[in-house]
């Protein structure tokens, strides 16, 4: 097992090179990158400061910064919305964020950096990267922490419910309630949420923003954990909701699949109750698919699944930031989350395998030659 963890742990690194290098030139080829950002910043400046001139009569641009226009023969410039810009100004903006150097240089030293953990610092935010990373990860982490333990502390007693009464009135009846939890996208739910309890229409029970209140400071320890989990309480409802469908009838399956097989048979045969079948053989080789996709399950919720609950209860987290970073082409941003995410995403996929073989240690990945 030894021998299979050290060669997964050396796949990573061309893995997360091929992800990083495939993201870096999709990225590149994208217009709108930051020296357009500025340049469209500068010229939507300008064009409100000679408003303001032609208004008052005045012959001084109100903005402090402005481009410098080309006063020679007009050029093209490589870049859309700079044509009769100064070429120095340009180039000035180039070197502030770094593209006087030619793409695969660029790539080279960020990559460097990043064998350190060195993210660089944000292009708009004035700030280091890893500094807006661990700010955001307090919220990121509630969403995806909560929402994973809620998600599988109902949907496998479900699922062990609805397969041991496979077409009883319990399993139709609670097969509608997951189709409709598998219908309703989580957003609508989380709108729905906010009309309902949160002062959009009906009740005002529950905070519409943020992970704490105004006055949490001055709160002593019990309010603060009632606070706190005031806040989140609609947020992780509306995640939760669309997320144990899927594992619910994972579950099910399983189990469905386990129960029919000779050893659960013969088990009955001898005389064993079905609490002793049913949690005593069954339950550790259905539950198998299930316990060890755990981390690969928190690291999707955690990055992915929380972008537009963040949005509408503003919550400042990981999702929004790494929007607002592919909006605003901070690429430090961009690329030093893609990488540290994409990093961690591997080694949690690696602690799944490994816990596959540590629910059931028949399973070697060494002798399937793994």
């Amino acid at each position: 097992m030894l021998a299979y963890i050290f060669r997964r742990l050396l796949l990573i690194v061309p893995t997360l090179f091929g992800i990083m290098v495939v993201n870096f030139i999709i990225v590149q080829a994208a217009p709108g990158g930051p020296v357009e950002q500025v340049i469209a910043k500068l010229q939507g400046l300008q064009v409100e400061a000679t408003a303001r001139v032609s208004g008052t009569g005045s012959g001084e641009i109100a903005s402090g910064a402005k481009p410098r226009q080309q006063t020679g023969g007009g050029t093209t410039s490589k870049y859309r919305g700079a044509q009769g810009l100064d070429p120095e100004f340009i180039k000035d903006i180039e070197r502030q964020f770094g593209f006087d150097k030619p793409a695969h240089e660029r790539f080279y030293l960020m990559m460097k950096n990043y064998l350190v953990f060195d993210f660089g610092d944000s292009f708009f935010r004035d700030r280091s990267v890893f500094d807006l990373v661990v700010d955001k990860m307090p919220v990121s982490i509630s969403l995806g922490l909560w929402t994973t333990l809620l998600i599988y502390l109902i949907s496998i007693p479900l699922g062990i419910s609805k397969a041991v009464r496979d077409g009883s009135r319990f399993d139709m009846w609670s097969s509608g309630v997951v189709i409709v939890g598998n219908a309703i996208p989580g957003f609508l739910f989380a709108i729905l949420l906010i009309v309902l309890f949160a002062g959009g229409r009906y009740l005002d029970w529950f905070p519409l923003r943020g992970l704490f209140s105004d006055n949490f400071d001055e709160l002593s320890s019990l309010e603060k954990v009632t606070d706190y989990f005031w806040h989140m309480a609609l947020p992780i409802l509306s995640m939760v909701i669309g997320g144990f469908a899927g594992l619910t009838m994972l579950t099910k399956n399983s189990f469905l699949d386990e129960i029919n097989k000779q050893y659960v048979i013969t088990a009955r045969s001898k005389g064993l109750t079905e609490h002793r079948v049913l949690y005593g053989h069954i339950f550790r080789n259905a539950m198998l698919i299930v316990v060890a996709g755990f981390p690969s399950a928190f690291i999707s919720i955690l990055f992915t699944g929380a972008l537009l609950t963040e949005i509408i209860f503003s919550l400042d987290g990981l999702g929004l930031l790494g929007f607002e970073a592919a909006i605003n082409r901070d690429y430090p941003v961009m690329f030093g989350s893609l990488y540290f995410f994409t990093l961690l995403g591997l080694v949690m996929n690696l602690i799944g395998d490994v816990m596959y073989h540590v629910i059931d240690p028949r399973i070697d990945f060494e002798s399937r030659g793994a």
